[in-house]
Order: structure tokens, then C-alpha cells, then sequence
């Protein structure tokens, strides 16, 4: 079994403007700049042999190219079961498309997907139980961050490991546009 999910590597010129948010928030876990990405679908432990027919199937995916932009900070959860601190992706019809082209992708593969809406975002830091207060500070004094806007024409396969600083990943394929 692998652990898998589609996403799209930030260039790396973002990565100092991302960095300069993390700070500021008790007990976060933030994440390093090689792990800053922009996920697609996320599809858990899958077999290995199903794992080589979603690459078939992601590899017809048409890639649009992507023009886009962060914009404001969030989190993920509520009270004290906030567990995700993150940067906004700025809407964009194609992104979406292709977020649910790699959906239907797995579904071809014979994964099934979960059926929850696609909140573009990228992690900055995972917390477990913060201070709701200082979760809400860190928001307000970051909430007016903006990138430049970036151009992206791939995706790429990932697969993630647990270790004890959090989550690494390895690129298993990327798909160009």
C-alpha cells in the first residue's frame, strides 16, 4: 500500500513570501518549503497495482496552464479542534476543472473518491488544540498576505509517509500540459 495524492509544486520563488507567515503561533508545526503544495485529490492508501492504473488514467488528464495567486491566511477546524493553518488559493474555474478531472481519474481507476467540495489552500502549519484566540491573532495579522501571481503546467503524483516531524513526500510522476 502507498499513500497518494495529486498536487501542484509551488514555484520556488514563493516560498520566502510563505515562510515570513510562519511565525507567530504557538505550537504550530510549520511545514517546510519543500512540502508547500497545492493539492488536487488526495486518494489515502492505495495498492500498488491500482496505484500504476491511476497513473494510466491521470496521464489523460488534460493540464490546463494555470495563472494563479494566494490571497489571505485561514484554518481549518473550530475551538480548540483547529488542526490546519493555511494560505487561500485564489478562485479559478480551470484549477477547479483539473482538481475534478483527477477525481474522475481515480474514479476510472476504481478508487472511490470522498464527496466534499474542493477548498483550494496551502498548508503552512498543523496544530493540535491551539488557543482558538491566538489561531484568530495569527489570522488578523496575516490575513492581507497576497503572492505574486504564478504560472503552473503540471501536476505531479505524490506519495506521503508519516515521520515524526510530520509528513514528507516523494514526486512518483508528474503529468505535463
Amino acid at each position: 500500500m502507498i499513500r497518494l495524492f495529486t498536487a501542484l509544486a509551488l514555484p520556488p520563488e514563493l516560498a520566502g513570501d510563505l515562510e515570513r507567515l510562519q511565525h507567530g503561533l504557538p505550537g504550530a508545526r510549520w511545514r517546510l518549503r519543500e512540502a508547500f503544495h497545492i493539492t488536487l485529490a488526495f486518494y489515502g492508501e492505495v495498492r500498488e497495482d491500482v496505484a500504476r492504473d491511476l497513473d494510466s488514467a491521470l496521464a489523460g488528464v488534460n493540464v490546463p496552464v494555470l495563472d494563479l495567486s494566494l490571497q489571505g491566511v485561514g484554518a481549518f477546524g473550530e475551538g480548540p479542534d483547529i488542526h490546519t493553518v493555511w494560505a487561500a488559493v485564489v478562485a479559478d474555474p480551470a484549477l477547479e476543472r483539473l482538481a475534478a478531472a483527477c477525481a474522475a481519474a481515480a474514479r476510472r481507476a476504481g478508487l472511490t473518491m470522498e464527496r466534499r467540495a474542493y477548498r483550494p489552500h496551502l498548508t503552512l502549519a498543523y496544530t493540535r488544540r491551539p488557543d482558538p484566540s491566538q489561531v484568530a491573532a495569527w489570522i488578523q495579522r496575516n490575513n492581507l498576505f497576497r503572492s505574486p501571481a504564478f504560472r503552473l503546467d503540471r501536476f505531479g503524483l505524490y506519495s506521503s509517509w508519516r515521520t515524526r516531524d510530520g509528513s514528507a513526500y516523494r514526486l512518483e510522476a508528474h503529468y505535463p500540459g
